[in-house]
């Protein structure tokens, strides 16, 4: 398999891990695709007059993603760096409310279930984030994103209307 996990020096790591009931080929698609992310993620209701950019292709390297919205939306963009049926890695550039630069990446492990999907991100802590990272545990932040998207990544994986 190859390395899907972007990591540049990092000093924070989180991940979470759900089996869906749907095969990786079925998943895939909702992964490596930013216009799908509309389905699943955890921050679409953050700021409902987001305004959203795709550029590159439609999906897989060089797929790109860039958002602005209000202050809890923040700015940022992302791109597809990685991309195989083993699973898709992004690097996720933030401009506000802190700028950081993480590394994204979803492995899809087949399963007897399904497929075990994992989620994990890492980076750097800086600036505001660093600051903020002593005082609030953003990681446990993270991780309840995480849970819930990957809720919402099971359901319509697993639904009929993928």
């Amino acid at each position: 398999m190859p390395s899907l996990i972007l990591v540049r020096m990092a000093d924070f790591e989180v991940s979470r891990h759900t089996t869906i009931a749907a095969a990786p080929a079925r998943i895939h698609p909702l992964l490596n695709d930013f216009r799908q992310w509309r389905r699943w993620s955890p921050w679409e209701e953050a700021d409902p007059n987001l305004a959203r950019t795709y550029t590159g292709p439609e999906s897989g390297v060089g797929a790109s993603y860039a958002w602005r919205g209000n202050r809890k939306a923040g700015i940022g963009a992302m791109e597809v760096k990685a991309d195989s049926e083993q699973g898709v890695g992004i690097e996720l550039r933030f401009e506000k409310p802190f700028k950081a630069v993480n590394y994204v990446t979803f492995t899809l492990v087949p399963t007897a279930g399904g497929t075990e999907v994992t989620w994990r991100m890492n980076g750097t802590r800086g600036g505001l984030f660093g600051l903020i990272g002593k005082i609030v545990p953003v990681d446990k932040l993270i991780l309840k994103d995480f849970d819930r998207g990957l809720a919402q990544l099971k359901a319509i994986a697993e639904s009929a209307d993928t």
